[in-house]
Parts: structure tokens; sequence; C-alpha cells
């Protein structure tokens, strides 16, 4: 079996692939996650994120925070998460027994300066998130500046794992479709990819995130192909009087595959109506079956 490589993505809520970025196998998944987000380039602010336990970290939900995003990651054990509290007095309830860890607010509020000129800097692009813990740490070990950025983001986990998770069904539901999602994005993916064979064919970094990004670049083709065309079936059942439900319509994916010529022959042929910006024509039921699209 050979080697291979991890390739993170930044998806958004409407399928479509922001970032990705080639991880060396040292580099932990939750800074990869922040130059996600602060390095895509496109129109597209996001202002949730939302990811699998493997990129938390008390520090990273601190530097989202100062950033301006919510930071949502979906908790494989919330029973076995040390929670906080800011005052120890405070009377939570059945909750009390959970929440048993001070907040060392007097270490926020001596660094809060340089926690402000720290989210500026990796908003600016002056300071690479991949690169950051370098000088949040000194001989291996959390300067108070990180420190003061852990205590912080002990703050928004706990109100994410108490106020979001714990106590809103629907929250967790949607954090769960947003990771589907994902899933099924990265299964479209897998059989574009070289026939099924997903083969890297560079040895260096920037060569396989060329190669990749290329993967991404035709994906985000099908998905824009397949969006124009359900729309345009959409639009075609409500001319014909079919009752089209919004509930049914939101389960629809743009990521199905099944229709699309992924090996063989290509024709590059444009057909007139289509350089004219028109959309080929719809299938109906009981036509005689075409050629795969």
């Amino acid at each position: 079996m050979g080697r291979g490589v991890t390739y993170d993505n930044l998806v958004s809520d409407q399928f479509t692939g922001l970032n990705a970025i080639v991880v060396p196998g040292t580099l932990r998944d939750s800074l990869v996650l922040l130059a996600l987000a602060l390095e895509q380039q496109t129109e597209l602010t996001p202002t949730q994120i939302i990811t699998d336990t493997g990129a938390y970290s008390d520090v990273v939900c601190g530097l989202f925070r100062l950033l301006g995003y919510q930071f949502c990651p979906r908790m494989a054990d919330m029973g076995g998460a040390r929670l906080w509290r800011i005052d120890p007095t405070a009377d939570y309830g059945r909750l009390n027994r959970i929440a048993r860890h001070k907040i060392n607010m007097d270490l926020i509020a001596r660094h809060w300066d340089d926690l402000l000129r720290l989210a500026g800097s990796l908003k600016l692009g002056l300071v690479q998130a991949t690169s950051m813990m370098r000088t949040l740490q000194v001989g291996g070990r959390p300067t108070r500046l990180a420190q003061a950025v852990t205590e912080f983001g002990r703050i928004d986990k706990t109100l994410h794992i108490f106020l979001t998770m714990m106590d809103d069904e629907s929250k967790r539901r949607h954090t769960l479709h947003q990771l589907n999602r994902g899933e099924e994005r990265h299964k479209l993916a897998r059989v574009v990819f070289h026939g099924k064979r997903g083969e890297l064919r560079q040895h260096y970094r920037e060569g396989q995130e060329d190669q990749l990004g290329a993967l991404g670049l035709v994906v985000n083709i099908i998905v824009l192909w397949n969006t124009l065309y359900i729309d345009a079936a959409l639009e075609h059942l409500r001319r014909e009087g079919y009752p089209v439900e919004p509930t049914d319509v939101a389960r629809l994916s743009p990521l199905c595959f099944e229709h699309i010529n992924l090996l063989g022959r290509y024709a590059f042929a444009l057909p007139a109506s289509v350089a004219r910006g028109e959309l080929r024509p719809l299938r109906q039921p009981g036509d005689p079956s075409e050629e795969e699209c």
C-alpha cells in the first residue's frame, strides 16, 4: 500500500469548496482549519465554522471567537468535556457539578490588548495560522499570551456545549447535516479523481495542491451544473402544475453524479444554443435513454 496525504477542505453550506490545504503530518487539524478560513479568497465570508471533534481545541475556540467566527465543533464525548465558569459563587443548579473549573479573567484582562493585536495580525495575514503556534510557545511551553487565548476559548467552548449542543436539538441536527455535506462532496471527489484511483503524481506539496486544486475546481463545476439543471427541472414541474414542496426541495443535493460521464470519450463541440446561454433540453419521462451528459 502506498503512502497517503491529508487534504483538508472548507465547504460552504451551498456545497461549494472555498479552500483546501495539503496537510503535513506534523500539523494539527485545528490550526489547518483556522488557515482554511482565513486564507480562502472567495467573496464569501464564513460566519459559522462547523467541524468534527478532531479540529477542536481551547486555543482555537478562543482564536475563532476573537476573529468573529462562530466555532461549532461536533463534540464526540460531551459528557467527558471539562466545563468552566466565570463566577465561582454562581448557582447553576444541576450544572454545578459539571462546571466546576474557574476561568482566569485576570489573565484575559491583562493580555486583552495583545489578544486583539494577535487577532488583527491573523486577519490581515501578517501572521500565518499554520506558523502561529511558534509565537505562542517558548521551549515547548505555552506563553502567557497563549494561556490567555486558552482561557478565553474556554468561555466560548462552555457556552457552545451548554447553550447550543446540549440544549438545542435543531442545532445538533444542523451540525450533523453540514458535516454530511462535506462527506458527500468527498464521495463525489473520489469518483472524479482519476477514475476512483485517487493517485497523486507529484511529490511536493505545491504540486499536490495544484493537482487537488484542479480536482476541487471540477467538483465545483459539477455542483454548479447540477444546481442549474435541478432549478430548471423544478421550474418545469411548477409550470406543469406538479406540487413542489419546499421541504422536498431542501433535501435535494447537487452532488449527484450518476448522469455524468466521468470516464471514456468527451465531446467538446459546443451546441449553438448553449453558446447563446441556453440550457440543454430537459429529459422527459418515457424518453428513450440517451448518452450520459
